[in-house]
């Protein structure tokens, strides 16, 4: 065993374990240590990427017949890793203040523990594994959903978001068993050679497990028509939680896809490349339709705005997995970028959402009007982190990023999958630059910072407590956390080349 290159993930489970039973034995008010405790930890997790760095480690190998491995640390499994343990890092950062009337301990042990599932899947090179690890990352995550007690509209969405996901596997542990069936092993690069022999009263079985298999990753990652849980669950959840989903959800899923595509079915690749094609194109499609028209009075419109946002830049993450089984696996290395600069600047947009809902509890977009006039700088920084999404300047880095996935439908000859992504870019404009706007609004006279009282402020229906609006004051963990990613997205934006040839390296 390689105990080096299982690091990370054990070291984020085993500090999972301390969490729990030191929550036992701390009292109430020493219990702040265990949040930085859990970010110190994710700090450590980072750290043991370094010595990987060479990415040609492997463990839990097949010892006699062909080399086979269910782990490996490769480039592509240190980059996710990387993307992984920073999205939860910085969720840490975001959650610190904002666990108060939360079983905090309950909190971190269920953070760490789904960080640590999402750390081991891009590194899993099995099916069994692959399955475990997506379970791991996604059992905490319902718990986290629904972590807010006596909350109706937090329990509604942790049960919406567990009984879809409980589908989606289901359906995926069927096809699953069909690729076992059909192939006999479990090991990635081992169902890619018999698949490439499938006797022919085989093929359809070994077909439909393909697909199968693909359905799970794609709820993960919140394709169309797997979507419908997303809006929901991300105005239903702490507003941190929203943020690790959009991040490190997405990362779970997209790395589960490209694993059994690109690994295990290529020989399959007539099947899986034009039904990803039409899921991007549909992805994005509904994605951005849906943003267009949400209403900025709405409470916590500005959560659902951004779900339905991360739906469509889903859709654009999956169009170069596609272009894949058109021409080669290079293409990957596009979604591995884009997937960084998303990771980078949608935290950054829910770090300035984290920020304004302790004035404006509600978090609706109409909130955000003349944000420019009483924090100029967070103002600012939303505004750069809008347009990253929209992929226009000074946000260079959402600029790239959108040109080397167009470029990898293009060179697949995708053409009409590249024309639907340029209609998808333009109709996301008009959201984007519409709430960039009310930024730089003046403020309405009439309307109070603070509110304490109405329950329309605060967002919730009748029948439910009302939120408490907190104090202006922002705390140094949400601080630094906006401080890091608006830093980040300047610096690739200033040397956008670097996320590409971080992400553009030998993945395989």
């Amino acid at each position: 065993m390689d105990w080096l290159a299982i690091a990370p993930p054990t070291l984020t489970a085993l500090a999972a374990l301390v969490v729990l039973v030191a929550d036992l034995f701390l009292p109430a008010h020493r219990k702040r240590l265990l949040g930085h405790a859990t970010l110190t930890a994710l700090g450590a997790a980072l750290l043991l990427l370094i010595p990987l760095r060479s990415g040609d480690r492997s463990t839990f190998c097949v010892t006699t017949g062909a080399q086979a491995c269910s782990y490996t640390a490769d480039h592509f499994t240190l980059v996710i890793q990387a993307l992984v343990l920073g999205g939860a890092f910085l969720t840490v950062l975001l959650s610190l203040d904002e666990t108060r009337g939360l079983p905090v301990g309950e909190y971190w042990f269920l953070l760490l523990a789904s960080a640590a599932g999402a750390a081991l899947l891009p590194a899993a090179r099995d099916l069994a594994t692959l399955v475990v690890a997506l379970e791991v990352a996604s059992l905490p995550a319902f718990a986290l959903v629904g972590i807010v007690r006596g909350d109706r509209r937090s329990s509604e969405a942790a049960l919406k978001f567990f009984l879809s996901s409980v589908v989606a596997t289901a359906v995926m542990l069927l096809g699953v068993s069909f690729v076992y069936a059909t192939t006999g092993s479990l090991h990635l690069t081992e169902i890619a050679e018999r698949l490439g022999d499938v006797p022919p009263v085989l093929d359809t079985l070994a077909k439909t497990g393909v697909a199968l298999t693909l359905v799970g990753f794609a709820f993960k990652t919140a394709a169309a028509p797997f979507h419908f849980w997303v809006p929901d669950t991300y105005a239903g959840a702490p507003l941190p939680i929203a943020a690790y989903l959009s991040v490190v959800g997405k990362a779970v899923g997209f790395s589960g896809i490209i694993l059994v595509t690109v690994i295990a079915f290529p020989a399959y690749a007539d099947v899986w490349g034009p039904a990803l094609a039409v899921l991007a194109a549909l992805t994005m499609t509904v994605g951005n339709v849906a943003a267009l028209r949400q209403d900025a009075t709405r409470a916590r419109s500005a959560v659902r705005l951004l779900a339905w946002s991360s739906v469509a830049q889903a859709g654009y993450l999956l169009v170069p997995v596609a272009a894949a089984a058109y021409s080669n696996d290079e293409q990957i290395g596009s979604t591995v970028a884009y997937a960084l600069m998303y990771a980078v600047v949608n935290l950054g947009a829910f770090a300035v959402a984290a920020l304004v809902a302790r004035t404006h509890p509600g978090n609706r977009v109409a909130d955000y009007r003349g944000l420019y006039a009483t924090r100029p700088l967070t103002a600012l920084a939303l505004g750069f982190f809008l347009l990253c999404l929209a992929g226009l300047p000074p946000g260079v880095i959402g600029l790239f990023a959108k040109v080397t996935v167009f470029s990898a439908a293009v060179d697949a000859g995708l053409g009409w999958l590249a024309v639907v992504m340029a209609v998808n870019v333009v109709i996301a404009l008009v959201y984007y630059l519409r709430w960039t706007a009310i930024l730089f609004r003046t403020p309405e006279a009439t309307r109070e910072p603070v509110r304490s009282g109405p329950r329309e402020e605060a967002g919730t229906a009748p029948g439910e407590p009302a939120a408490e609006p907190r104090h202006r004051h922002a705390p140094s963990p949400l601080t630094t956390a906006l401080i890091l990613t608006t830093a980040a997205g300047i610096l690739l934006s200033g040397a956008p080349q670097l996320v590409l040839r971080f992400a553009a390296v030998n993945l395989f």
